[in-house]
């Protein structure tokens, strides 16, 4: 009989894949076996009638796990017979034949969910529950293949009941399915002040809750790193929450229980629903409803909440037993830092932050913050590619004829690696002013260029053409070790190629129009507002941007009313400028009106770089109409900007009330 070998690409390993393909083909009376391979992929080789080889193939297609992802099939028809016993599941081989995605994490499924909620169940209230269908993936992984011990949950060893339920090829859930635990071998949890100190208690999560409701604030360690969790109905929480994490105005995000009881907090469509419940799980901005019981200090100034579901069983159960359902489910991180994923950084960074710590003793490997999603004219947009859908990878639409890493950008940046048609992204990285961030953005380029067995000697290095962003330092430096080429890339024709690769549309003429914050221009001033024409060949000219407007050192960054008033000098005298100010109240956003007369001497000696961003723009106008004037966080003022003009409250106002200073 004929005998198919197949090598599976996609996101098939730590879907429960492999048991499908077993269960399937035993089914059908193949013989012969199926294992994981080094590059993320399935390869099969099956012995049957043509006929049955052909419905295994279309039914593996038809009736894969819900999580499973399959981009290519690779078939070949082999010469001899088999000899094959049953249709096995054999060891994985380390050893790559085709490149194929490396699994995100994905959110508790429903079945699960249930175990954790039925008393008479064996993973009752138990925090970590998962299946081949869901749980943490990359966040735990060390290397690939995915198999248990390349994992940080190699050291819990299964218990008479788990391996039961690992061997049993009809549990479809569990069968081989490698991140299983239960209560009784899985990790352990517990909680403890800030100092490190153990609170004694039967029920850690019941105790976190209750500590909550009384106004607490607390660390979570979830699957890619610690949360901060507190109140979000409670204004004096709130503002301690931000005073202690020098947090001015940038929004919290809220984490319900479901999604109907974040309806009694935003408005839910049928496709923001969708996305709430999704594997995936991202924070999503959506509208705020007016009866809100959030306090208005949680996204002051805006029009929008960004909510998310709890994803895993310990998020769950620890909105369950608090008295409104939601919290304030924000980033665990030192300000301007990487969100913390160890004991060491919570106890030694957050213990003036956070009053207690609940934690476990499951080791996250890799850093992955929540990813959030936007709706743009009713489509979703990713702003942030975190837990979900890192590391996974796009396709491009054209073969790279060289493989490319690439450093990313300095703010808000992730790095990427390219190879054939694909593009792998790394997680939000975060700023690249901070060392600990560059380390990362090292750390997990280095763990794609591994474990997608990234051949360097046929690599080059791509970095922002900006001389002085770190991420172009380090990947200047890492092609120095290596003996690779350096690509520099004009920063807003880099945006442009990303638009055009994510709709494929790579190789035709097109017509950019890029409007950004900042990024360093061929001509040394600093470009956000340009029209770009792209060639088949991918060659681009720069045809139209901004008016220049003179940008006056690195305070006008944070303090847009500078900006507006340099940008006034130079078509009005300081006089005129200094009557507009008191009568627009824009003056409140400068030291006082001297700073004015020390602008114009600047700007008449050309102590300025030229710009035309369009953020910078933006900065100016919402200084203009009085609503924002300090930026604490990155675009702060177009985004106030933008709420206000959907109905949201001017921040201006409300920055009196929450009366915590800022400093760049």
């Amino acid at each position: 009989m004929p005998v198919l070998r197949l090598v599976i690409e996609g996101i098939v390993q730590g879907v429960g894949f492999r048991p499908f393909l077993h269960r399937l083909g035993s089914r059908l009376g193949l013989k012969g076996y199926l294992r994981n391979v080094g590059g993320s992929e399935v390869e099969v080789v099956a012995e049957g009638n043509y006929e049955t080889l052909a419905l295994f193939i279309k039914k593996l297609m038809s009736e894969k796990p819900p999580t499973a992802r399959v981009e290519g099939v690779e078939i070949e028809i082999l010469d001899n017979a088999g000899n094959f016993g049953d249709f096995t599941i054999t060891s994985s081989d380390v050893r790559a034949i085709k490149r194929s995605m490396i699994p995100p994490d994905f959110a508790i499924c429903d079945d699960c969910l249930r175990e954790v909620l039925d008393p008479h169940d064996r993973r009752y209230r138990y925090a970590f529950n998962s299946c081949a269908w869901c749980g943490p993936r990359f966040t735990m992984m060390y290397r690939v293949p995915y198999d248990r011990e390349n994992t940080s949950m190699n050291k819990y060893r299964l218990c008479d009941e788990c391996s039961a339920e690992y061997r049993d090829i009809e549990n479809l859930r569990r069968y081989h399915a490698q991140g299983i635990s239960c209560p009784a071998d899985g990790p352990r949890l517990w909680l403890t002040d800030n100092a490190g100190a153990v609170i004694e208690t039967k029920d850690p999560i019941k105790e976190a809750s209750k500590l909550i409701d009384e106004g607490a604030i607390i660390a979570v360690k979830g699957i890619g790193g610690y949360h901060i969790a507190s109140l979000a109905t409670d204004d004096e929480v709130v503002l301690k929450l931000r005073k202690r994490k020098e947090r001015p105005t940038k929004p919290f995000a809220i984490m319900g229980l479901n999604t109907r009881v974040l309806e009694s907090i935003v408005v839910i469509d049928e496709r923001a629903e969708e996305i709430l419940k999704s594997p995936e799980r991202p924070i999503v901005l959506l509208p705020k409803k007016e009866d809100s019981r959030v306090s208005k200090y949680v996204s002051p100034g805006m029009n929008v909440e960004g909510v998310f579901t709890a994803y895993t069983a310990l998020h769950y159960l620890l909105l369950l037993d608090t008295r409104d359902k939601f919290l304030i489910m924000t980033s665990g991180n030192p300000r301007g830092q990487p969100m913390c994923v160890s004991e060491e950084c919570v106890y030694g960074k957050l213990n003036k932050v956070v009053d207690y710590v609940l934690t476990h003793d499951r080791e996250i490997v890799n850093r992955a913050d929540d990813s959030v999603i936007r709706f743009t004219d009713g489509r979703p947009v990713l702003l942030r590619r975190g837990r979900g859908y890192a590391p996974t990878w796009v396709k491009i639409g054209r073969k790279l004829p060289k493989n490319v890493i690439a450093f990313g950008a300095e703010l808000q940046s992730a790095g990427a690696v390219g190879f054939e048609d694909k593009v792998v992204l790394t997680q939000y990285i975060g700023d690249a002013d901070d060392l600990d961030t560059l380390e990362d953005l090292s750390k997990y380029l280095k763990f794609i260029i591994t474990n997608y067995r990234v051949e360097l000697s046929r690599s080059v290095v791509a970095v922002d053409k900006h001389p002085y962003y770190n991420s172009s330092r380090l990947g200047r430096f890492y092609a120095l070790d290596h003996g690779l080429e350096v690509f520099e890339v004009q920063h807003h024709y880099a945006h442009a190629l990303a638009t055009m690769a994510d709709q494929k549309i790579l190789g035709r003429n097109a017509v950019a129009i890029v409007v950004d914050g900042v990024g360093y221009g061929d001509d040394g001033a600093i470009w956000g507002g340009e029209v770009l024409t792209i060639g088949e060949d991918l060659s681009y000219r720069r045809v139209g941007s901004l008016t220049y407007l003179p940008f006056v050192g690195d305070e006008s960054t944070y303090r847009p009313a500078r900006y507006l008033t340099s940008s006034l000098l130079t078509f009005m005298s300081p006089e005129e400028v200094k009557e507009v100010a008191v009568k627009l109240g824009f003056v409140k956003g400068l030291r006082s009106l001297d700073e004015v007369d020390a602008l114009h001497a600047l700007v008449r000696r050309g102590n300025y770089v030229r710009s035309s961003s369009t953020g910078r723009f933006l900065d100016a106008v919402s200084a203009m109409l009085g609503v924002c004037y300090v930026r604490t966080y990155e675009g702060e003022p177009a985004i106030t900007l933008e709420a206000y003009s959907r109905g949201g409250e001017v921040l201006s106002n409300l920055i009196e009330e929450i009366k915590i200073s800022y400093s760049e």
